[in-house]
């Protein structure tokens, strides 16, 4: 009997079906020996070397055990764990832990798990390769360093609970730098001449009195003003009209990062679930043939893909599509990753035959979703590129410059797969000399917008241009920087939390390389010269821990805590020692100084506790007699007692009763402030015969635009005061109207 040792049970099912009765496929389930959970697990020998004490798991020791016995009974004991570096050391502490000698057990690797696959891996076994296994204990020891240093530190100078990491951190300041970014934003005004010319064409001003204008050129509404009657006066001809051909290229295969970018934007999947839903598509499904991997290995950062799945993948285009559609050399995409590792596959379906149609049949729902599209970009990363007949028309005034573009698809390539993704904008026939006369213009004020916050698509997306983590890391250092309140997910954006901010200040001033974004890529690229037999693990580990470590002692006696830890020099009611003020992850709070024996807490009285949880409203809780205090909810704000849990009493805001002094805008009518469960607003008495209601008081003034008359209400837009007119929707600074 002969034995295979892979990572995973589904994969070892799959696997086992493709053997006969000679092989035994068994799953480590993972890591089966690693550091030790509860103390540092490293020691310094005397050449300054580290030296990891791994350890087998209480709960990995009747898997080892099992393992055990099947080698005892075996001829020949194949490793066949995951084909990247990680899977290369499991390999190898799976080799130690069943008291094995690693370089004597045969290693095979594949990136599909079909009957073919394994078949070729058994007949090209090799040895586990140590420079990846090294590579991979550097990157575990960095990790134990960094973590076991410098969490407790953050613990003691700042809360209980935090960590630390060195992908983490420096991750959570690329979250935490695009924060003060948006909060530093200041809104620039500017204005656009939005035109049209005859018959319906969308035009671009381009100059004024030979001036190049960009977005931001027209700054304020004089000078959109005085353009858009130059533009008024101004008599125009087509100057020029320039028709070319632009390609519209295939995308690349799917590696890690673009699939959980893609499937964040085309199916709402978050990085952790594509990589879920991959892994099972990778290690095994029903298909019509029995139980098989559909897609190749789903942690990757290649691009490279098999001759054999090319050429098949060919045969498939010219029998569907057509000749037409198939270039005529197969097309190679050799771009990178930013130090990528292995040389594997990109993401590609392993049997062609068994199409999407198909697979809707066995797949369950998010499955077949993602299936879809890794099919589909691999069958057109293959196809002939979609082309355009582009065309730009010039409109030359005596002062003022326009352009317009129009474009017309004039043969599909890859889009007759995935569809059309750019929608044809056509031009009518016009000649050039010909005469042009604007049908509409109107001055449109814009204010520029902050920069997003990263998307968990768009961080990853960051993180793999500034080579930080490897595509295994990616959506669990995400996952970590949630689970750690140190981000918050909200309508898919990622935002930084107070304690965020507070945790990458101390790291920047005293630790600023584990947050340097520069000194996280750079030491990814040590890593890979490491598994690349060109740079010694050992030195690498030196290097940085001896540094490091002195830092570490140098901030347990210089950084000054932020804990806030005061008697109050009153006894605790339960054990009768000194009640503490101490802060915690929701704020400042009452607890006894003899925890963790006495458990004892209670909420701070007064103003800190109030804000804390909410803002004085300056009402009292006729229940328990404790201020009430504001808090929001779904239905918009409300009042709580500031004694909850004691106390659960809530009740509804009552606006105050206020009449504004500006008529109503529609019927002439009171207009008073009302109140509903989205918010406080304006609305007249005349309801619901006069529906008027606006968010803000109405002012005295009326709109001086051009056919407009609407009523201006002064409100605050992108941090500064405007008057916005309620019925044309046209803003104007305060400091303008002055």
């Amino acid at each position: 009997m002969n034995l295979i040792i892979v990572e995973s049970p589904a994969k070892a099912k799959t696997i086992k079906n493709f053997l006969g009765k000679e092989y035994e496929v068994i799953a480590s389930k993972g890591h089966i020996r690693d550091l030790p959970k509860a103390r540092f697990g490293i020691t310094i020998d005397e050449k300054n070397h580290l030296i990891p004490t791994y350890s087998v798991a209480k709960e990995n020791m009747p898997t080892v055990k099992q393992i055990k016995d099947l080698a005892k009974k075996s001829d020949i004991i194949y490793i066949a764990t995951d084909e990247d570096r990680e899977g290369e050391a499991i390999g190898w502490h799976i080799a130690h832990a069943i008291d094995k000698n690693p370089e004597e057990l045969p290693r095979i690797v594949f990136h599909e798990i079909t009957k073919t696959a394994i078949n070729n891996a058994l007949l090209n076994a090799r040895k586990i390769d140590m420079n990846m296994v090294n590579a991979q204990q550097a990157r575990r020891l960095l990790d134990r360093v960094v973590g076991y240093k410098l969490s407790p530190l953050l613990s003691s100078k700042i809360q209980k609970g935090l960590s630390a990491g060195r992908v983490q951190s420096s991750t959570l300041k690329l979250v935490v730098d695009r924060e003060r970014e948006i909060r530093a934003f200041v809104p620039q005004e500017y204005w656009s001449i939005d035109t049209l010319f005859k018959k319906d064409i969308e035009a671009t001003l381009i100059s004024h009195k030979g001036e190049k204008l960009s977005k931001l050129s027209i700054e304020n509404k004089t000078t959109a003003d005085a353009i858009t009657a130059s533009v008024k006066n101004d008599t125009f001809i087509i100057s020029n009209i320039e028709t070319k051909e632009r390609r519209s290229a295939t995308p690349p295969p799917f590696m890690t990062s673009t699939l959980q970018q893609v499937a964040s934007s085309k199916l709402g999947f978050t990085p952790k679930k594509t990589m879920m839903v991959a892994q099972v598509l990778y290690e095994g499904v029903k298909t019509p043939n029995g139980t098989s991997g559909v897609i190749t290995y789903m942690r990757t950062d290649s691009l490279n893909l098999a001759a054999e799945a090319v050429d098949a993948v060919r045969g498939v285009i010219e029998s569907r599509f057509g000749k037409k559609y198939l270039p005529l050399e197969p097309k190679i995409y050799t771009k990178k990753a930013k130090g990528a590792q292995e040389a594997h596959e990109a993401i590609r379906p392993t049997m062609l035959d068994f199409t999407p149609e198909i697979a809707s049949s066995f797949l369950k729902a998010d499955e077949i979703k993602l299936y879809r599209l890794i099919y589909e970009r691999f069958m057109s990363c293959q196809m002939n590129d979609a082309i355009f007949e582009q065309q730009s028309i010039l409109f030359n005034g005596k002062e003022n410059e326009y352009r317009a573009s129009g474009r017309k698809l004039i043969f599909d390539g890859f889009y007759a797969l995935t569809g059309a993704e750019d929608k044809d904008k056509l031009l009518p026939t016009l000649k050039e000399g010909e005469n042009a006369v604007v049908q509409s213009i109107k001055p449109e004020q814009h204010f520029t917008e902050p920069p997003a916050r990263y998307s968990e698509a768009a961080l990853i997306k960051k993180l793999e241009s500034e080579g930080i983590g490897r595509p295994s890391t990616y959506a669990p250092t995400i996952a970590t920087l949630s689970s750690r309140t140190y981000v918050t997910i909200e309508k898919k954006q990622i935002v930084p939390t107070d304690m965020a901010f507070t945790v990458t200040e101390m790291l920047e001033k005293n630790f600023s390389e584990i947050v340097d974004v520069s000194f996280t890529a750079n030491m990814e690229e040590k890593l890979d010269e490491v598994a690349e037999g060109q740079n010694d693990w050992q030195k690498l580990l030196s290097d940085f821990y001896f540094p490091f470590d002195e830092k570490v002692k140098e901030g347990k006696e210089n950084i000054v805590s932020l804990k806030v830890t005061k008697p109050l020099g009153r006894p605790c009611p339960k054990c009768g020692e000194e009640l503490l003020l101490r802060s915690g992850r929701f704020g400042e709070f009452i607890a006894c100084s003899a925890y963790p024996k006495c458990k004892y807490t209670e909420q701070v009285e007064g103003e800190k506790s109030e804000n804390s949880s909410g803002e004085a409203s300056g009402e009292v809780c006729e229940k328990c007699g404790k201020e009430m205090v504001l808090k929001s909810g779904r239905n918009g704000q409300f009042l709580a007692c500031s004694g909850y849990p004691d106390c659960k009493n809530t009740k509804s805001i009552s606006v105050e009763a206020k009449i504004s002094l500006t008529p109503c805008p529609e019927c002439g009518g009171e207009i008073s402030l009302k109140n509903s469960r989205r918010g406080p607003f304006w609305g007249c008495a005349g309801y619901p015969k006069c529906k008027f209601i606006s968010k803000f008081e109405p002012t005295t003034m009326r709109c001086k635009e051009s056919g407009c008359d609407g009523v201006l209400v002064q409100r605050t837009y992108r941090g500064k005061e405007v008057f916005e007119c309620l019925k044309c929707k046209t803003r104007t600074l305060v400091e303008d109207m002055k």
